[in-house]
């Protein structure tokens, strides 16, 4: 069955920010629990970041529930603003994704999403930075679950908030560059492409099941194949 919503991730997959957001990320920590360097003792990749600040505070000690960590959110945003203009390394758009979004934006049978570990706000400043933004209707974000396989509900019933056709998951292909990514997609019963533009290899994508392996997005044809979308 052909591919009718395409999910992507952001950081590794989309983008590299250059570290603005693990940056953001670890000065917010200081701000809101008074830690000074917290060593970060936990992976970001793949991770949401409410777990992500969970983990954090778990480990160091400090108590945190809904109300820290929507502080946490609101001042981690307010850095991530300041952060993302700012230079580092491997930072811009990766190969290939802005002629894929423009060639996937025009398919009038398909509809492009976002599935993310971050919060919706990062999100938005991240992909603003890059003129990203404006391809995506809407999407699931870290407000919506702590772990990344409970975002895959919430990013198809936003979907159908925004009058997308329902559609099952085996016509939705998630994009992604961890493991975590493609066990979503394997939990869900969608296709899963996974890129090695993050910080995982081809060899490790393959190894977590991924339904096809991709260097990068720069091969058109390539990418619209892996994601079962050729015409």
């Amino acid at each position: 069955m052909a591919t009718r919503v395409v999910l992507f991730d952001i950081d590794g997959t989309l983008v590299l920010t250059g570290g603005a957001g693990a940056r953001a990320m670890l000065r917010t920590f200081e701000d809101v629990f008074g830690a000074r360097n917290p060593a970060v003792e936990v992976p970001f990749a793949g991770r949401t970041d409410t777990w992500i600040i969970s983990e954090l505070a778990r480990l160091h000690g400090y108590p945190h529930d809904r109300v820290s960590l929507t502080r946490f959110r609101d001042r981690y945003l307010i850095h991530l603003a300041a952060e993302i203009v700012q230079p580092g390394p491997r930072k811009g758009v990766l190969p290939g994704v802005r002629a894929l979004l423009e060639t996937l934006a025009t398919r009038e049978d398909v509809d492009l999403g976002l599935l993310t570990g971050n919060f919706e706000g990062g999100a938005r400043i991240k992909l603003e930075y890059f003129d990203l933004w404006k391809y995506f209707a809407c999407g699931a974000f870290a407000e919506d679950a702590p772990n990344r396989n409970g975002l895959f509900a919430a990013a198809l019933s936003r979907l159908d908030a925004v009058g997308r056709p329902a559609v099952a998951a085996r016509e939705v292909a998630i994009v992604g560059d961890t493991p975590l990514d493609v066990g979503v997609a394997l939990s869900a019963g969608a296709r899963s492409v996974a890129v090695a533009t993050g910080s995982y290899s081809m060899d490790a994508l393959r190894t977590s099941g991924a339904d096809a392996v991709l260097a990068d997005l720069s091969d058109h044809a390539e990418a619209l194949a892996a994601l079962g979308a050729e015409r």
